[in-house]
């Protein structure tokens, strides 16, 4: 067996002085978080991101990627990483921030959940994304015939009951679905995924105190996106 693939074992110890380690970080400013000095070097501003993924996007549409040996740069990639933007994902099968936007291993920082919404957890990853490891750029990507967004309108306008805990996931949607709804909009599906969008980006630019902070510094970005699943192209929301 190879020793270097063993799994410690966590003393009491270990534990405590791992916990106290995470409560001395919570602690500090948010420009102290950004520990890793490569993260740094190699932040990607905002803009710049937001171009190289429109470029890749491009490029995933015209069938010519261009990121296709996922075996380069490995051995690098176990010391560290700076992924030059955040992607906050729908869970759909048919969707791979990775492909979509034609960039390698190590290159995003995806938070997937059904229906492409951030709660607390997915916010926290983002914070991480951001203040540790650079990440000056998060998009929140909807997408078309989203199966999250449909389940919830089926919710609020026919009152329908969802099994086990698909309840959570709709009442965390529901305010685009209402919102899009009180807009009259034509195509609610349509509506409903783009207000879903734009709710989550403004909820991120707000987040308090980490990524409102980096974004009050224009260290940080956040926009949105929804992938057409027929033509393989996002539009910026």
């Amino acid at each position: 067996m190879c020793r270097n693939c063993e799994v410690p074992s966590l003393s009491r110890r270990s534990i405590l002085t791992g916990a106290a380690v995470l409560a001395a970080a919570a602690a500090l400013p948010v420009s102290s978080l950004m520990t890793s000095p490569a993260a740094a070097q190699d932040a990607v501003p905002p803009a710049d991101a937001l171009k190289m993924l429109e470029e890749g996007n491009a490029r995933y549409v015209a069938n010519t990627a261009i990121n296709r040996d996922f075996s380069v740069g490995r051995a690098e990639r176990a010391k560290s990483q700076s992924p030059f933007a955040s992607i906050v994902s729908c869970a759909d099968s048919r969707i791979a921030p990775e492909l979509v936007f034609d960039q390698g291993p190590g290159d995003l920082f995806v938070v997937r959940v059904a229906g492409n919404f951030v709660n607390e957890d997915g916010l926290a990853s983002l914070e991480f994304g951001s203040a540790v490891l650079g990440s000056q750029l998060i998009m929140v990507l909807g997408h078309t015939a989203c199966g999250a967004i449909r389940a919830t309108i089926d919710v609020v306008e026919n009152g329908t009951e969802l099994p086990g805990h698909l309840p959570a996931l709709a009442d965390a949607i529901k305010p685009a679905v209402e919102a899009a709804k009180a807009a009259k909009a034509e195509d609610l599906m349509a509506a409903a995924t783009i207000e879903n969008v734009r709710l989550n980006v403004a909820y991120l630019k707000t987040a308090a105190p980490i990524l409102s902070d980096l974004v009050s510094q224009g260290k940080l970005d956040v926009v949105g996106g929804v992938y057409d699943l027929a033509t393989g192209k996002v539009g910026l929301v």
